[in-house]
């Protein structure tokens, strides 16, 4: 080894590289309108002070937990449960034709690809809370407008995984079939479908997990479940209820993700 190659080596690679003129816009663009929500949604100290006395005073409330609505409670929760299995199950049926005719090698035509994937990028862009909102004015208070949010949910969520999952297909047991002779549907149940079928049960379970985080907050606005209890504990101070709900949700969202990916080790 020569020593101006030895020099070479010793030299210290750069850190930081000047930022490109659109860089610097960008970051200075970011800062502006870092600085301004600070200013418009007032985050002092001062506030910021007060709020962490006014969550001690809501925990020094919340302790004990109350334990004298335990039944309330436990069917208000089993209904919950109830919208989130209905809604996802009713959602993930609804994805799969969706994923089909959005895939760019199922579906049967580029207009028919392009309105379905609009329709899907819509219902997912859409938060579950608008879809209730809307569902409480269309058919009224109660789970039915919760179901109908998590089937909308859903079908945004699934049926974007599906139809990714379909175009990474290997395209040559799919010509085999097709050079048969076999239809469109025989050449989807008999080739890709049983290539999809464990990535699509694990994106199901992921579905069903966050239908039920979602479930427990759609009853905020009136779509039945565990988040009316909540809300009406919250609304009339009864801080040691709220803590009651709020601890039996933590258990049973815990216990089912654990479930989820016990079952998802097996099918994977």
């Amino acid at each position: 080894m020569d020593r101006s190659q030895s020099n070479s080596d010793l030299t210290p690679p750069r850190r930081f590289r000047r930022p490109s003129p659109f860089g610097l816009i960008i970051m200075v663009v970011f800062l502006a309108f870092l600085v301004q929500g600070v200013l418009v949604m007032e985050i002092t100290p001062a506030r910021l002070a007060s709020g962490a006395v006014n969550l001690v005073h809501f925990v020094g409330r919340a302790l004990p937990p109350a334990m004298n609505d335990l039944d309330v409670i436990f069917w208000a929760m089993l209904e919950t449960l109830y919208i989130a299995l209905v809604g996802v199950t009713a959602g993930v049926i609804l994805s799969v034709p969706f994923a089909f005719l959005a895939a760019r090698n199922t579906t049967p035509n580029v207009i028919v690809r392009v309105i379905t994937r609009f329709l899907v990028a819509a219902m997912r862009t859409i938060p579950d809370l608008i879809w209730a909102l809307i569902f409480v004015v269309a058919v009224g208070l109660g789970p039915l407008a919760g179901v109908l949010a998590i089937v909308m949910d859903t079908v945004g969520f699934a049926a974007r995984f599906f139809s990714e999952r379909i175009e990474e297909v290997h395209p040559g047991p799919s010509e085999a079939l097709a050079s048969t002779g076999a239809r469109r549907l025989s050449v989807i149940g008999g080739a890709i479908m049983p290539e999809t079928l464990a990535s699509m049960t694990a994106t199901s379970l992921f579905s069903v997990e966050k239908a039920l985080r979602s479930a427990v907050t759609l009853g905020l606005v009136g779509a039945g479940g565990i988040g009316v209890e909540l809300t009406a504990a919250m609304q009339l101070y009864n801080y040691d209820e709220a803590l009651t709900i709020i601890l039996i949700i933590l258990v049973c969202v815990l216990g089912f993700e654990q479930l989820s990916s016990a079952i998802r080790k097996r099918v994977i």
